[in-house]
């Protein structure tokens, strides 16, 4: 959902006036901050993917207009702190417990590309409708895993679960969200 904070502030990167980065950034430079530290767990690292999300955004804003400028920014970190995560453990042995979250799904859907912006907003459509028809816990449990990227000991305490708990409903969504993807013939 569009904000009337949102609306004036991507009117204004629109029409390049630059104190709205700041502003931006002022109201959700912590909720990218938190993304990016959830995914790299290094203070210093975070910062700088949140810079590069607020100058990513600035450069792509036109032509892009984004609906939800949270999000849209969310989205943005999120793939600068990955990228950024996968290039600091190339050729590395990762720790169980410092895998990213999108190893698991990408168990799930493999090296699935999506060929153009239709097809991802498809992708999206569908993932969001399946995420509708979970209960309220599994869908803020997958949420809270795989958009948010918190830790199975944050899920557990954010829910009062024990850890078998989370990673049952975990792997159950995965699942059946596979099971969706293969009816809709995203997935062999």
């Amino acid at each position: 959902m569009r904000t009337v904070n949102d609306d004036l502030l991507v009117r204004k990167i629109l029409a390049r006036e630059e104190e709205a980065i700041s502003k931006a950034k002022e109201t959700y430079g912590k909720y990218c901050f938190s993304i990016a530290q959830n995914i790299l767990r290094n203070e210093e690292d975070s910062e700088e993917c949140v810079n590069e999300a607020f100058f990513a955004a600035w450069n792509s804003i036109p032509p892009h207009k984004p609906m939800n400028l949270k999000t849209y920014l969310g989205k943005l970190v999120r793939e600068i702190a990955i990228d950024r995560f996968r290039k600091k453990h190339a050729q590395k042995r990762v720790p169980a417990n410092e895998l990213l979250p999108l190893e698991e799904i990408e168990s799930l859907v493999g090296e699935y590309e999506v060929a153009d912006s239709a097809e991802e907003a498809e992708l999206s459509s569908l993932i969001s409708g399946f995420l509708r028809t979970r209960n309220e816990t599994e869908r803020n449990v997958f949420i809270r895993r795989y958009w948010y990227y918190d830790s199975i000991e944050e899920i557990c305490r954010r829910f009062g679960f024990g850890k078998s708990k989370v990673l049952m409903m975990l792997k159950r969504t995965r699942d059946r969200l596979a099971e969706a993807l293969k009816e809709e013939g995203y997935l062999l």
